[in-house]
């Protein structure tokens, strides 16, 4: 028998839109560019690079997808807020289930008491606004398809924990998992929802670390209790 070498799996082979997307992150790094500059056009990066236009417009939607660059239009390509983090969401996510809600609801009542804890301690002022202005929101209806419209406070606590990858962590968690975010908007009561997070806000701006803690965990022991009575 002939010896031959196996063809490589076409989603393993490195694609010329994955190319393309690598060469567009090295012009963010070489020009040391920050979320809000301008990246070159869809035209200019097709000359640059010796592609079709529709080539490049694929590369920048997959870039947009982990928010590394953002599409305005009308207006431009510029750096997206994700293209220094640490921690990317997968904006491909599978089906929502009780189960993953249960799993998600579990995962951050592993993490989230201590940054609330971290929160009480290295809080700013700017960070208890931004924590009051998700709380002043929180009542008001809620329109899924404009998800920036409003700030969410378990985002806005992890950011006042001072530490970035826990902060990224934390959104990359909410936003990969978003429907079961609605899921437990769902079946949670939102005035208890509202109510608990007034009250850890109250002990983060007191500087209260071991209150702010045990105020977290048992906010998220009550929505895992809730998700949970869905699976018996």
């Amino acid at each position: 028998m002939a010896e031959y070498d196996a063809p490589v799996s076409p989603s393993v082979r490195p694609s010329l839109t994955d190319g393309l997307m690598t060469q567009i992150l090295e012009i963010i790094r070489q020009g040391h560019l920050r979320h809000g500059d301008g990246l070159p056009t869809v035209r200019e990066l097709a000359k640059r690079f010796s592609v079709t236009a529709p080539t490049v417009r694929e590369a920048l939607r997959g870039l947009q997808a982990t928010g590394t660059v953002e599409l305005r239009h009308g207006s431009g390509v510029y750096v997206g807020a994700g293209a220094s983090r640490m921690v990317l969401a997968n904006p491909h996510t599978t089906g929502i289930t009780t189960e993953a809600t249960l799993q998600l609801v579990e995962a951050r009542l592993m993490i989230e008491p201590t940054i609330a804890m971290q929160a009480a301690l290295h809080r700013t002022p700017e960070n208890l606004d931004r924590l009051q202005a998700a709380l002043a929101t929180a009542l008001q209806p809620r329109d899924d398809g404009q998800p920036e419209a409003r700030l969410n406070f378990h985002r806005e606590l992890a950011a006042s924990s001072g530490n970035t990858v826990i902060y990224e962590v934390i959104d990359s968690l909410l936003a990969v998992r978003r429907r079961e975010q609605r899921e437990v908007r769902r079946v949670y009561d939102h005035r208890a929802d509202y109510d608990q997070h007034v009250a850890i806000f109250e002990a983060v701006a007191g500087q209260d670390a071991e209150r702010a803690g045990e105020l977290t965990r048992a906010h998220l022991m009550e929505i895992r209790n809730a998700v949970a009575s869905r699976l018996s």
